[in-house]
């Protein structure tokens, strides 16, 4: 009976000592989870700038060399780009600011007038809402009739909107509260993506070497494997960023849509979050198509459908080809729970760390049916 006991106790002491370790490991991982989600966008953007730094070597220029003009090149087409187009962008940004209201106050009269139903029910007007008197004859002016709440104050559809959109700033942009840390993040993201590029082996193997030395030809496998897709996937986003920016600009000005050079670089920039940021850039564009019409309203929306059916049937097909095939539902499920647990930088890292957990775990399954 002794030796049995003996036997069982360092067993218990093992697995406690194992689950208080991985108590502490993801402690440790909630309070770093800020950087820890900035490092792994270094890394990525490290993928992109090692692929680069690989081309520039058949040209004899060292990759010490190379990956640091790499980036700032970037940074200086950057700074060149927002000089050039900087004005046009304040002045439509303010313009943006100003009409956006109108535009929702347009909306909700909109809405009143087609005598609510489903559409009352989306936005949050009741159905039973007075309905605007008709305006005089020879006035073109609109009416807007909004319900009171319990306590008889008078709320608007544009007023409730602007309020959730001010919630969801709060929730989803905690990272961006201080400008100091938003410049600390970059900082990072840079001088890691840099040193990355520079010598990618010296931390490739020391990543192995964390590792079993039995297992470690498949860790390397696993590893080229995750190092491809991502590559492949981040340098196919940011084309499609450019690519639908720009679209996205063209179309809205010959639509003649208000502030269509910042709505289109909102469209460009939110292009790289997928499912989610198309739907998001598209919504102050429609918006805005309200401040002239609802038929041009119904312009924007089909003109956003017809641009986003383009480019995942056209553009991304042939940027992306024999690339992981990340299921929808799955990736907008991964970018709620990312969004709801890290954050706005949680919603950035969703769909690239989804890539790197399905092709980890076919691996695996892969080498253990073997």
């Amino acid at each position: 009976m002794n030796g049995t006991g003996a036997g069982q106790r360092p067993d218990a002491l093992r697995v406690a000592a194992l689950v208080v370790g991985i108590s502490v490991a993801v402690l440790l991982l909630w309070h770093t989870r800020t950087l820890v989600l900035t490092v792994f966008l270094g890394v990525l953007f490290a993928l992109a700038v090692s692929s680069g730094a690989d081309r520039l070597q058949r040209y004899r220029i060292p990759r010490g060399v190379a990956a640091p003009l790499l980036v700032f090149a970037f940074l200086g087409v950057l700074g060149v780009f927002g000089s050039w187009i900087g004005p046009t962008v304040r002045t439509q940004t303010r313009e943006l600011k100003t009409k956006l209201p109108e535009a929702l106050g347009k909306l909700e009269a909109w809405v009143q007038s087609r005598g609510g139903g489903v559409i009352a029910t989306i936005t949050g007007l009741d159905e039973d809402a007075t309905p605007p008197p008709a305006p005089a004859a020879g006035s073109d002016s609109i009416t807007v009739v909004v319900p009171e709440d319990s306590r008889g104050e008078t709320t608007s559809l544009r007023d409730r909107l602007l309020a959730q959109l001010g919630g969801a700033k709060r929730f989803f942009l905690p990272v961006l509260s201080s400008t100091l840390a938003v410049a600390a993040g970059i900082v990072l993201i840079l001088f890691l993506a840099i040193y990355l590029a520079i010598d990618p082996g010296l931390y490739r193997r020391g990543m192995l070497r964390l590792v079993p030395t039995r297992t470690r030809p498949r860790a390397e496998k696993m590893l080229s494997a995750i190092a491809v897709t991502l590559r492949k996937w981040l340098v196919t986003q940011l084309i499609a960023m450019v690519v639908i920016g720009v679209v996205t600009t063209l179309v809205l000005l010959a639509l003649n849509v208000r502030a269509a050079v910042p709505l289109g670089i909102l469209a460009g920039l939110l292009e790289f979050v997928p499912t989610l940021g198309p739907i998001l850039s598209a919504l102050p564009a429609i918006a805005m198509g309200f401040v002239d019409s609802p038929e041009k309203a119904l312009a924007v929306t089909l003109a956003y459908v017809g641009i986003q059916f383009l480019e995942n049937h056209l553009l991304i097909p042939i940027l992306m080809k024999e690339g992981i095939d990340v299921p929808p539902a799955l990736t907008i499920v991964m970018q709620a729970l990312m969004a709801i647990v890290f954050g706005f930088l949680g919603l950035l890292v969703a769909v690239p760390l989804l890539a790197t957990v399905m092709i980890a775990a076919r691996m695996a399954t892969e080498e253990d049916t073997a």
